[in-house]
Parts: structure tokens; sequence; C-alpha cells
């Protein structure tokens, strides 16, 4: 019973990918019985193991594996240690996935279909559970919204035998229109698809060309914008809880956590050196 109440379950829909359903738990008596679902399930293991039937065979999942079901097939799913399993699951329906597929350009002859259910495939394990989390998390939709491209895209290719997408082009003015409109919404940058939509290209094409132009997802670079403006601001004086709100930062911890990943000190020790130097005539 103490193993029972153990159990834990959140599921939700993310509001900035399409309303994808996603699924964070920890099972130990639950059973789950013959099922299908009408679009994908991709999960990882994250502590203990699962076992399944599928496909007419029976699997065990253990910690560090990625389950992959198709749409329509039918499922099972248990325990596979005493203490149950822990883990984190999506269910991309089939239009979500297509219209990956659609803004890449790339062919869509009928679903991509996973050939195996079982993988150990250890980047894309660590990979998945991070955008998870990320999903989960107050980030932003640019941020949200490119990681889930790029996940999805890299499952697909390896595990779905999706072509590689063509090397994107430059598209320079694109890439700059992109960088001024961040740079003017800094506190509240718009989502790739609002990015993409100003510039006149997918979401998907538009990161990929960001990428190749400047080296960096879009909300990479523009944390990068957000940091440096952060410092000229607290050369200034302003103090970090007022940079934090001003710029768009989740808390002031948030900015000390990304501005010493840069510069090496939280932001209060940066403003009382510069203003130190300020006072002795040094810059």
């Amino acid at each position: 019973m103490a193993a029972a109440r153990a159990e834990h379950t959140r599921f939700w829909q993310s509001e900035h990918v399409g309303g994808v359903e996603l699924l964070a738990a920890h099972y130990v008596e639950q059973r789950f019985v013959s099922h299908a679902h009408d679009g994908y399930v991709i999960g990882v293991i994250e502590g203990g193991a699962q076992r399944y039937r599928y496909r007419g065979a029976d699997h065990l999942a253990p910690v560090g594996t990625l389950i992959l079901i198709n749409p329509d097939e039918l499922h099972t799913g248990h325990k596979g240690t005493e203490a149950g399993w822990f883990y984190r699951s999506c269910y991309p329906d089939t239009q979500q996935i297509v219209s990956l597929l659609t803004e890449l350009d790339l062919p869509v002859r009928g679903l991509p279909s996973f050939g195996a259910t079982l993988y150990r495939d250890p980047d894309l394990v660590a990979g998945f559970s991070q955008l998870h989390r990320l999903l989960e998390s107050p980030a932003t939709a640019l941020q949200q919204q490119t990681a889930w491209r790029e996940v999805m895209l890299t499952l697909l290719q390896r595990h779905a035998d999706v072509p590689t997408p063509s090397l994107p082009g430059l598209e320079p003015r694109a890439v700059a229109q992109a960088k001024e409109l961040l740079q003017a919404h800094l506190a509240q940058p718009p989502s790739l698809e609002t990015l993409a939509n100003a510039v006149n290209l997918s979401p998907f094409h538009f990161a990929r060309v960001f990428r190749r132009a400047t080296g960096l997802p879009p909300h990479t670079w523009m944390m990068q914008q957000r940091i440096a403006k952060a410092r000229a601001l607290l050369r200034e004086g302003c103090l970090p809880l007022d940079v934090a709100t001003q710029l768009g930062f989740a808390d002031q911890s948030h900015l000390t956590r990304q501005f010493k990943q840069v510069y090496g000190v939280a932001p209060g020790a940066y403003r009382d050196a510069s203003a130190r130097s300020f006072k002795t005539g040094f810059s």
C-alpha cells in the first residue's frame, strides 16, 4: 500500500507546441490494458523499469531507454521492478508530425513509422528528457518551439527513416529582420512561429537559417542580447532585481545564473565593482 501511495502523475498540454500532450509519472501498481493511441507515443524511462507487450513480443525497458509506439498499434504496460517505473512521455498526433516535415519541405509519403520500439540512444534520451522538462517550465515560446522541432527531427531521422533536409540558404535579410525584432522585444520575445511569419519563412526553416547564420538557435542568441543589455544596465547602477524585471528574466536568480555563466560573477558583484571603478576614475 505504501508503494501504491508513492505513485504520482502529471499530465498537461503544451500551449506553445500545438497543445501536444505530455505525461510525467511514477507508477508502481498501475497496469495498462492492451490499448492503442491515434497518435505516437514517445517516452523515456528515468528510473526503475517498465514491461510492456507490443507487436506480439514482451519488452523490458530499463532506465535510460527510449520507447517508441506507432499510431493505432496495441500495447500494454506494467512495472518491471518492485519499485515500479519513472517515465516521461509525449503523445504528438499525426498532424503535428506531418506539419514538422512539411515545414522542411520533406516528402510525406504516408506517416513516418518507427522500425523498432525500444532503443538505447543516450544523447537522444538525454535530449528528450531535457525537452520534456523545458515544456514543463516557464521557458519562452521561442525556446520551447525551437527545441521541440530540433529534438523531433533528430528522433524521426534516426528511428523513422525520415531523410535529412537540405542545407538551408543564407537568407541574410530574414536573419537581420529577426535580429531587429528580437532586440526590440527582449523582455517578451516573439515565438518562433511569430518570428518566422514576420520574415516569410516556415518556423523550422527559419530556425535552421538563423542557426546557420549565427551559430546559435534564436532563443540562445536572444539570451546573449539580454545578458549584454543587463551588463549595461548594471554598469549604470540599476539593481539586479530591476534589471531582471525589465529584461524579462523569470526572477533575479534566473538573471544571476545566466549572467554568471557569461561573465563569471553575480550581477550584484558586477554592479558593485562597476560603481567602485566609476568612483576611482577607472573603466
